[in-house]
């Protein structure tokens, strides 16, 4: 079975255009999307490099779009290769008969089955999608005009072979933009366009798409009053209030769909698809280790808090068999307590405080002294894990670049900081790491991102446990839940609240690990690249082997399936072989 070769495109020229004008380059994070999913790829960063690269798949995240680029794509996929793009490739839209459409900044997707199982629409950020041209004379008139634009047109245009799902504009049932994916037979390969640029609207939701300035817009119904003139992450969010957000039987909002995660999920499922359609196979890697399907996090804000209230919660955490992460803000702890809680499997992080009437500042050296603190009164060396108080964030990248510099490996801030803004707020349960803004070439921080889903600082509804657990389920993410000592302390509702996620979770298969855990696999998997499979069809890998029972998916095609079907899973959409390192 032959691998197929996978590679990304952003023009090097390009992208550096766009960022001297202060321009975000949101594309390059589609290589975060394959990484996370243990996808082999490699980055060309120039077209003429694709003749070179022999690839099976070529996605475009950005190209200078002109005749000599066209024609350099046009002929990869006469040849055989397959064409990926997102919203881009409008240099073809002539040859395919079609024009750009009026762009749809914000919208919903509805897909098929064979893309994605449900049948909610997908928010999406951007999309340019192509309608066809009315005056069929415009090519001859053009070609008449200006032949250099047309070099590539030929006297007939090829129409899709293929118009899947469908964009709408500002909510689920808004007025029809055009087809969500168009698929073009060209030559012996393919040119498969989405109208909706898919990276881009995973960062968005994700770290929002501008920086947090000011106080966010509040919900019309008054639930979350963002607008509390402390800049924080849920100030900066791409969510709707009244489209996004279901309620519990009880009658409680939440912001109930991780889109990210799901678009994520939507791109590898079309990749893979089109991969086994040319007869070949794309290995990727399990998000957890065999038997684990998906993670609950428990981590514990220590504001205002000292021995007492700690020795409440580590007793609770000790009755419900699990591991926690402590994020600690001055005051300390004992350096007794410390010890009991790292011996008992516990992770201790650093809770930066940057929020002023709490005696905090938002500054580098700020948080320079804090992690200094940290290190001294725990006499831990390194700093595994982060949350900042309050989820107190103000710029873009600012926190990550300070966690960097300070060897601090994961963050946890992006969360919800008001009753009517839980859940998915980010749109993703998963560990990423974080793009950076157009001032840093849009490189990703050396920071792994762990957003969490509720926090016991507001009234709690245990309506809410099951959708949450069901939706990190669903994606294989992280259901991650903060806690404070002090109300585990003083308020038995909280305590019965964490012993109801933990009643609930372990039936559903959820593993409770702590960040570092979760950090230190995350990193250690991605340190594996799967580079060919050997006579008997298992993987071969590159990398070091730091973890143990990495699960490695093989996609089967149409002629192994029947020969592998009784030990096959279907896993985005494709049947696959399941291998256990």
């Amino acid at each position: 079975m032959k691998l197929a070769k996978v590679g990304i495109l952003i023009d090097e020229n390009t992208a550096k255009r766009r960022w001297e004008f202060g321009l975000n380059v949101f594309e390059q994070f589609l290589g975060e999307i394959l990484a996370h999913r243990g996808i082999t790829f490699q980055w060309l960063t120039n077209v003429n490099q694709i003749k070179a690269c022999q690839l099976d798949v070529l996605l475009i995240g950005l190209m200078e779009e002109h005749t000599d680029t066209a024609s350099i794509v046009w002929e990869f996929a006469e040849q055989g290769g397959t064409v990926i793009s997102y919203a881009g490739l409008n240099c073809l839209a002539d040859r395919f008969g079609y024009m750009l459409g009026r762009p749809a900044d914000k919208g919903y997707a509805h897909l098929p089955s064979d893309l994605f199982e449900e049948s909610r629409p997908l928010r999406f950020l951007q999309a340019a999608p192509w309608i066809q041209k009315l005056n069929s004379l415009r090519e001859e008139e053009g070609a008449k005009n200006n032949p250099s634009v047309y070099q590539i047109q030929e006297t007939k245009t090829i129409k899709p072979i293929r118009e899947i799902g469908r964009i709408v504009k500002d909510h689920p049932n808004g007025q029809h933009a055009g087809d969500a994916l168009q698929q073009f037979s060209v030559g012996m390969g393919f040119i498969d366009r989405w109208s909706i640029n898919i990276p881009y609207t995973v960062v968005g939701l994700m770290q929002g798409t501008k920086p947090v300035f000011e106080d966010g817009y509040p919900a019309p119904d008054g639930t979350g009053p963002v607008n509390d003139g402390v800049l924080k992450a849920d100030d900066q969010v791409e969510m709707d209030w009244e489209m996004d957000r279901v309620k519990t039987e009880t009658g409680v909002p939440y912001f109930a769909h991780p889109y990210a995660d799901l678009w994520r999920e939507i791109l590898i499922s079309h990749l893979l698809q089109r991969v086994v359609g040319q007869g070949k196979t794309l290995p990727f890697t399990g998000y957890w280790p065999n038997g684990i399907d998906h993670v609950a996090l428990i981590s514990l804000d220590s504001d205002h808090t000292g021995d007492t209230e700690a020795e409440s919660t580590y007793q609770l955490l000790r009755e419900c068999e699990i591991s926690a992460t402590w994020c600690m803000m001055e005051k300390e702890y004992s350096r007794p307590m410390y010890e009991r809680i790292l011996q008992a499997g516990d992770e201790l992080g650093l809770h930066y405080n940057a929020v002023p009437v709490d005696h905090g500042r938002w500054g580098a050296d700020e948080f320079e002294r804090q992690a200094n603190w940290f290190r001294e009164t725990t006499g831990l060396k390194h700093i595994s894990s982060n949350k900042n108080h309050l989820t107190r964030v103000e710029g873009w990248g600012e926190l990550f670049r300070w966690c960097e510099a300070n060897g601090v490996a994961s963050d946890q801030t992006r969360g919800n900081s008001k009753k009517g803004n839980v859940g998915f707020l980010f749109g993703t349960c998963h560990p990423y790491f974080p793009m950076a803004w157009s001032d840093e070439h849009n490189r990703l921080y050396d920071v792994l991102e762990i957003s969490f889903l509720y926090g016991d600082f507001l009234s709690l509804d245990t309506s809410l446990i099951a959708p949450f657990l069901e939706q990190a389920k669903r994606v294989e993410g992280v259901a991650h839940f903060c806690f404070h000592p002090i109300h585990i302390h003083n308020k038995e509702f909280i305590r019965d609240w964490l012993r109801s996620i933990v009643r609930q979770a372990r039936p559903q298969g959820f593993v409770f690990w702590t960040g570092k855990q979760i950090n230190d696999w995350e990193r250690a998997r991605r340190k594996l690249q799967i580079l060919k499979l050997d006579q008997e069809g298992n993987p071969i890998i590159e990398g070091l082997m730091e973890c143990e029972n990495v699960v490695v998916w093989i996609p089967l095609t149409e002629s192994e399936e029947a020969q592998h079907r009784h030990v096959s899973e279907r896993r985005h959409g494709v049947l696959c072989r399941k291998a256990v390192l």
